[in-house]
């Protein structure tokens, strides 16, 4: 270990000081490279301006409600309890998973339905009450999201991609996968019904992509959900960054909130530590930052000269859609809706047509799918006795686009249509037992996590900004900034921003190895 000598100490009390790690963002991505910076041994500091840690997987509590407020389900399992056990602890000892089945049921406006399940036999069952005649063809894209899995997850997903031979290595296996086939394009080969098609190829919108545009590589989600399940943590993710901070406490590390960083500082190229909004200084052998990747590159190093993520650049990037979500609770209807389970995709009328309207011309339509989280079912405790807790998450434009939405005009317009959808389609009498009630807008994504355009996933991960071409874990702009999150390799997701922080811990040297700064 570096030692750092105080002169007016003799040698002999002169004591080991680890090298300093400072980590911008107390997300899912910033805590994970937290855990595995302790466990290498660095001294490591976690500044985050929310009120509580988790960043888009924290939760915020109104009138006996608890909210949660971004990703609500864990869909690789192995990825914490191999971080945990990377810093000699059991994640299941500390986090109390809960398989879903189904995972979630898919809702079309002619009352057909599709439960999501891992079962292979009766996801069968539900391909054939659907469509008899693409059964063999459902069976057929099961075999190709294996595929991709080995390649996009196992194998790119888990390994650094900053240098063009990596890229270059994967290159046959892209064109012989076909990555430059869409995920929409690669289930309408396997499958004839249009629902089946929605419900093989909607994956993407989760890490905030277009199925119409970004690679079929992304088919691999549903190898995921077969092979590992859909999980809820009980507490929600916030309970899972509240042990991550734990875990980075009993390793030595702190953890402050409430704190800013306005500028990552560099000297002779290289990030020597942060600045604080209020003033303040904190030094830094390395520095990581679970900022959006655009964040930290147009405003965090707003006085460094860029030599690829300039600011002309980050105008040119396709950035992932927001979203628009209404929390609310209700009261006396824990017994209401028995067929509303914890996870409902409800379609509207139009599958490409909506989408192309929310990522090709930033236009806020008429119709909405919903994503309608109801947690209340699985964890009574989010909710008063005999109430319940929702979210409904409707895809809209980011910011970005030449006529970008007016929320302040549109929120309370765009929450009512909400909730006649839900009234009309899956909550019937909804409006009579409304209690609390919190929206979340484009806006409100670009002012809390400071997403450039609100964008809900930072950039869309379409084939030309994937893995090399994604912004890399290790800077190209500075020495010693490093970045993890939905805006680096190997993108947005829980598995993706855990996965980032793994990728991290192959790239950051061995504490002794470190220049500690004096």
């Amino acid at each position: 270990m570096l030692t750092r000598v105080d002169p007016a100490l003799s040698p002999e009390a002169a004591a080991p000081v680890a090298p300093h790690a400072v980590v911008i963002g107390a997300g899912l991505g910033g805590l994970a490279s937290a855990m595995r910076l302790g466990a290498k041994g660095y001294r490591v500091t976690v500044l985050d301006r929310l009120d509580g840690p988790g960043g888009r997987g924290s939760a915020i509590r109104a009138e006996g409600h608890r909210f949660d407020l971004g990703p609500t389900i864990v869909t690789v399992p192995q990825v914490f309890r191999e971080l945990w056990a990377a810093c000699g602890r059991d994640f299941d000892a500390e986090v109390d998973l809960r398989p879903l089945d189904p995972f979630y049921e898919i809702r079309w406006p002619d009352g057909s339905r599709f439960a999501a399940r891992q079962d292979t036999g009766a996801m069968r069952a539900e391909v054939a009450r659907l469509s008899p005649g693409d059964v063999r063809g459902y069976e057929r894209f099961l075999k190709d999201s294996e595929a991709r899995y080995r390649i996009g997850f196992e194998d790119m997903g888990r390994r650094p991609m900053h240098r063009l031979a990596d890229l270059v290595k994967v290159l046959p296996a892209f064109a012989r996968l076909r990555a430059d086939r869409s995920v929409y394009a690669h289930a309408a080969r396997r499958v004839k019904d249009e629902r089946l098609r929605m419900a093989l190829s909607f994956h993407p919108l989760f890490i905030g992509g277009d199925p119409f545009h970004v690679t079929s590589i992304y088919a691999l989600v549903s190898h995921l959900e077969k092979a590992f399940g859909v999980h809820y943590a009980m507490g929600g993710v916030e309970a899972i960054a509240r042990a991550m901070v734990k875990v980075v406490l009993a390793q030595g590390g702190s953890v402050r909130q409430r704190v800013e960083v306005d500028e990552i500082v560099l000297r002779e190229g290289r990030a020597r530590g942060v600045r604080l909004v209020s003033g303040e200084e904190i030094g830094a052998d390395i520095v990581v930052s679970n900022a959006d990747a655009g964040h930290t590159y147009d405003r965090l190093m707003r006085n460094v000269p860029k030599r690829r993520w300039t600011a002309p650049k980050l105008r040119r990037t396709r950035w992932s859609m927001s979203l628009f979500v209404w929390y609310f609770g209700t009261k006396g209807t824990r017994g209401m809706w028995p067929e509303v389970g914890h996870h409902t995709i409800l379609n509207g009328p139009r599958y490409e047509g909506l989408v192309r309207d929310i990522f090709v011309k930033g236009r806020l339509a008429e119709d909405m799918s919903l994503y309608v989280h109801r947690p209340s079912v699985t964890d009574p405790g989010v909710a008063p006795e005999g109430g319940d807790t929702f979210y409904a998450l409707s895809p809209v434009p980011h910011l970005g686009h030449d006529d970008p939405v007016d929320w302040a005009a549109m929120e309370e317009v765009y929450r009512r249509k909400v909730q006649d959808v839900l009234e009309r389609e899956l909550l019937p009498g909804l409006g009579g037992h409304l209690s609390a009630s919190r929206v979340f807008t484009p806006e409100t994504f670009r002012d809390r996590y400071l997403s450039p355009h609100g964008a809900g996933f930072s950039i869309e991960p379409r084939i030309l900004q994937s893995a090399w071409f994604r912004p890399h874990n290790v800077s190209e702009e500075a020495k010693g900034l490093y970045l993890v999150g939905a805006g680096t390799h190997p993108g947005a997701g829980l598995p993706g921003v855990i996965s980032s922080a793994e990728v991290l811990a192959q790239l950051v040297p061995e504490p002794v190895g470190v220049e500690v700064a004096r």
